[in-house]
C-alpha cells in the first residue's frame, strides 16, 4: 500500500471519529460524593500486560458493588513503574498496586474500596506524611536524577 493511501485512510478514520463525537455530549461527573480516585495505567507496558482488560473489569466490579458514585476511575498514560505492569493507584491513600489482573479487581473493590483495607499482596508503595514508603518486596527502581545523568 502506498504512503498516500495510508494517509487517506487515517484521515477518513479521524473524520469519522470527530463526526461521531460532535453529536455526543461528554459527561461531567458530580464528584461531590467521591471517596476514592482510582488511576489505571494504560501506558504501553501496562496495555501489553492487560491494561484494557483490567480497566474494564475494575469498572464493572465497581458498578456491581454499587460504588459508582463514590469511586471515580481514570485511565492514565505511563506512571513510571513499567516493570510493575499493570499498575493501579488508589487515592486519597496513595496506594500503588502492581501486577494487577482482571482476577484481582473484585478483591480490590471489596477489600480496599469498600472496606478501606489495602490488598497487601499487590501493594508496592504507600503514601506517608514524609513521602512514599516502598514495601519490602517492591522493586527499587531508579531515581529520575540518576537517569538524567545517563
Amino acid at each position: 500500500m502506498m504512503r498516500r493511501d495510508i494517509v487517506k485512510r487515517w484521515i477518513n478514520v479521524i473524520i469519522t471519529f470527530y463526526s461521531a463525537e460532535e453529536g455526543r455530549q461528554m459527561a461531567t461527573w458530580d464528584l461531590s460524593q467521591t471517596v476514592h480516585h482510582v488511576l489505571i495505567c494504560n501506558g504501553g507496558s501496562c496495555m501489553r500486560k492487560g491494561g484494557e482488560e483490567v480497566t474494564v473489569a475494575l469498572r464493572e466490579s465497581i458498578t456491581r458493588a454499587g460504588l459508582d458514585d463514590v469511586v471515580h476511575t481514570t485511565r492514565t498514560r505511563c506512571n513510571g513503574r513499567c516493570e510493575d505492569a499493570c499498575v493501579v493507584i488508589v487515592y486519597p491513600e496513595g496506594i500503588w498496586y502492581e501486577n494487577v489482573t482482571p482476577d484481582h479487581t473484585e478483591q480490590l473493590v471489596e477489600q480496599h474500596l469498600r472496606k478501606g483495607e489495602p490488598v497487601e499482596s499487590l501493594l508496592t508503595h504507600r503514601f506517608k506524611p514524609d513521602g512514599f514508603e516502598r514495601t519490602a518486596t517492591a522493586r527499587t527502581g531508579i531515581l529520575k536524577s540518576e537517569k538524567a545523568k545517563k
